[in-house]
């Protein structure tokens, strides 16, 4: 569900390093709304991320 259906934006993953350089497993989530969008003429509910909501990639409704 965590993923942009603009530009395919999903979650990333990789360590969280403590000061004493211990390594545990970390998840970044990207910043994902549930907007309606204008599809064809038509308002559609989507899951689209911030940064193409911000660049105009995307019309809301």
């Amino acid at each position: 569900m965590a993923k942009c259906a603009i530009c395919e934006k999903g979650a990333h993953f990789g360590n969280a390093v403590s000061h004493s350089h211990r390594r545990t497993n970390k998840m970044w989530k990207s910043n994902i709304k549930s907007v309606k969008v204008k599809v064809n003429g038509a308002a559609k509910r989507m899951y689209v991320c911030t940064s193409c909501l911000r660049s105009g990639k995307v019309e809301r409704a």
